[in-house]
């Protein structure tokens, strides 16, 4: 009988895994599909990580390589090449069971807790349905960093990137570094889908020029992709007759958004956030099934790994409270989206909890404006202001004991852009 078993090996399993022991646990597995932990980072041979973590900055693998060394010095249990098959969630406070497969054959492991941290995944040509043909030279932004940073494979020489998020934008910088010419950058929506530093630092410095409310609307080439065409698209995302533009390439790479990977999770019965695609969560990351937390991408996808190794480790904390006797209580309370909000995490949170850190994500590009967190009898309980708010970066804030203490009921969070007329 485990105390608690992590379902996957990258950043979000790793912080985890460690803040759990440190809590106090001392049987914790950790289940990883690949042959080793490390997640997405492994590929990730940029720099940019753990300025918010470690005050300095990392590579993905050095990042990776910090929590490993933390690790360590534990005797925390890990099965690389295993895979979780099922989730079967205990009743009644029985224990749960991780089905999985490896070279040891089919196991069912029990565990008092669980920590899903399965990361995600990226959408693919199928999911946004482009015409044309089916050439080869069509790879996901994802894949293609991992055919040219681990496996040592220049995917193409002529690249255009669909879509402007941060693994695209990063491929971008990373295909002309390796003596690519990448010819476009084009985004359906009229915003970038990424970080402001990585448009400057991926395309403006690469000089690729940034297509916005543009979209692919055929691929041609038989056997190799040898052109595509992006038309400008209008409100309704619709493309505009005559604004055709040809690029003779060799290869397209799409970065067209991600999706928390959970199948395990919709299976074990777990309440599923639509906006998100993720679990629906409280201030300790404890999803609708009690003992069965969920942290990192697989709950809603970050910015920046700093904050999933935060977020991960308020879950494995979370775990280890709850097989020590010792979770948070109370009334849950619903946090709910107003104004220019698309989501929050977490989605609830218990009436004591000692503070709640919220996440969450504009709907359009605003400039100053004003958050306002209100109860359900419509007082105000916290309020922060921003210069500039964007889609493409996630928004934290705090809401302390005592905001939490003094509110009734439900809780409302705002975005109010402040009108100087």
């Amino acid at each position: 009988m485990y105390d608690v078993i992590v379902v996957g090996g990258g950043p979000a399993g790793l912080a985890a895994a460690y803040k759990a022991w440190e809590r106090g646990l001392k049987n914790i597995l950790i289940c990883e599909r690949d042959s080793e932990l490390g997640g997405i980072l492994n590929q990730c041979i940029h720099n940019g990580f753990g300025l918010h973590r470690f005050r300095t900055e990392l590579t993905g693998p050095e990042y990776a390589q910090r929590f490993l060394d933390m690790l360590s010095n534990t005797q925390v249990q890990v099965q690389t090449n295993t895979m979780v098959l099922e989730i079967v969630p205990g009743q009644d406070g029985a224990a749960h069971k991780v089905c999985c497969i490896n070279q040891m054959g089919y196991q069912v492991l029990e565990t008092r807790s669980v920590v899903l941290a399965m990361g995600c995944r990226e959408r693919t040509r199928g999911a946004i349905s482009i015409p044309g043909e089916r050439p080869a030279g069509i790879f996901t932004a994802g894949t293609a960093q991992r055919y040219l940073n681990i496996e040592g494979y220049m995917v193409g020489r002529r690249v255009v990137i669909l879509g402007s998020g941060d693994i695209g934008l990063i491929m971008a910088r990373r295909m002309s570094l390796e003596g690519a010419k990448v010819l476009a950058c084009v985004e359906a929506m009229p915003y970038s889908g990424g970080l402001t530093r990585n448009i400057v630092q991926c395309l403006h410095d690469f000089d690729i020029p940034l297509y916005l409310s543009h979209t692919v609307t055929d691929i041609r080439g038989h056997n190799r992709v040898e052109q595509v065409v992006v038309s400008q698209v209008d409100q309704g995302m619709k493309p505009i007759p005559g604004t055709e533009m040809t690029f003779d390439c060799d290869t397209l790479l799409l970065s067209v958004g991600l999706i928390p990977e959970n199948e395990l999770t919709r299976q074990a019965g777990i309440q599923i956030d639509p906006h998100t695609s993720g679990a629906i969560v409280t201030e300790n990351m404890e999803t609708s099934v009690p003992g069965i937390f969920a942290c990192g991408n697989v709950v809603h996808v970050h910015d920046l790994v700093d904050f999933v190794s935060d977020e991960s480790e308020r879950a494995g904390a979370a775990a280890a409270d709850y097989v020590l006797g010792t979770r948070a209580g109370g009334v849950i309370r619903p946090l709910r989206c107003g104004p220019a909000v698309k989501y929050t995490v977490p989605q609830k949170l218990h009436s004591d909890a000692q503070k709640a850190d919220l996440f969450f994500r504009v709907d359009r590009i605003l400039g100053e404006s004003v958050i306002s967190v209100t109860d359900e009898g419509g007082t105000q309980v916290v309020r922060f202001s921003r210069q500039r708010m964007a889609p493409g970066e996630m928004e934290h804030i705090v809401l302390p004991k005592k905001a939490i203490d003094e509110s009734k009921g439900a809780l409302t969070v705002s975005v109010q852009e402040v009108s100087h007329s």
